[in-house]
């Protein structure tokens, strides 16, 4: 249990006792994906211990580059012993830190796409996938240029190394706790994003989230829509924000994902695909 270290003088704490001096009451993952129960986390933390966390954080494509084609993609890190190491501040690696790293602290830093292949693997049950801006390329005589050809030459332009991680085998009840979690989040009046999607017409599947920097918090949110049959991740961080910011404009990316915001339009707005040719 983490009293130990309350005694020991590392004082972790759930932000809604924070503010408001009372306790969630009884607690699964569920329902603490839900309510964003920082002490739940904690808990599970020190109990499953920062190897562990490092393993299934790496599973998921944190930590590495994405291989989006894009040349300056970040790798980003997860917190460990090593990383604390490699930092030269003669520290040494204590529970404490674990129990830091548990919910998101603690040396974590993640790109936006990372976080977005993390959700989108989740929702699609475990299956590796390879986020990518080029849908497809079509010559000037109108056929297609093919997958492979495509993807080597982005290989050879911008350096990139294939990931070559397997797909996660998820228990299909463990699956079912964490994503009904988030569905929680924005479609139960406890959910920590409630507020922001309770008239949303597509029911959501998402998870707050708040990271400390040295200047202030960066506000989060991650999710996915629509929650039986997923097609769309979003991934939000607002710097320097305060409560569930990030939800507004995540909810305003799936609206208009979903046509919520089409009314009395003429046009045809239907994407085709065309060429251009150079003289």
């Amino acid at each position: 249990m983490i009293q130990e270290y309350i005694q020991g003088g590392h004082r972790p704490e759930c932000w809604i006792y924070a503010l408001h001096h009372r306790g969630h009451g009884y607690l699964n993952v569920t329902s603490a994906i839900k309510q964003s129960c920082n002490y739940f986390f904690y808990e599970m933390g020190y109990r499953v211990g920062i190897e562990n966390l490092d393993k299934y954080a790496k599973a998921f494509g944190l930590s590495e580059k994405t291989g989006i084609e894009l040349k300056g993609e970040q790798a980003g890190l997860v917190a460990s012993p090593e990383n604390l190491e490699a930092r030269g501040t003669g520290e040494t690696w204590t529970v404490g830190y674990t129990l830091s790293a548990a919910i998101g602290q603690e040396g974590h830093s993640f790109t936006p796409i990372q976080m977005a292949k993390y959700i989108a693997i989740l929702a699609n049950g475990g299956k590796q996938i390879n986020p990518t801006i080029v849908k497809t390329i079509i010559k000037a005589d109108g056929t297609e240029v093919d997958e492979k050809e495509i993807q080597n030459s982005v290989d050879q332009r911008i350096g990139r190394e294939k990931n070559q991680n397997p797909d996660i085998d998820i228990s299909e009840e463990n699956l079912k706790a964490i994503l009904e979690g988030m569905r929680g989040v924005t479609s139960e009046t406890s959910g920590t994003a409630y507020s922001v999607f309770r008239n949303f017409n597509i029911e959501v599947a998402g998870k707050t989230g708040t990271a400390e920097t040295q200047t202030g918090t960066n506000i989060l949110f991650v999710g996915f829509a629509p929650y039986e049959n997923p097609e769309i991740v979003v991934s939000c961080i607002i710097e320097n924000g305060e409560g569930s910011i990030a939800s507004y404009p995540a909810r305003d990316v799936l609206a208009e994902y979903f046509g919520m915001n089409v009314s009395q339009v003429e046009e045809d707005i239907t994407a085709r695909p065309y060429t251009e040719s150079q003289n």
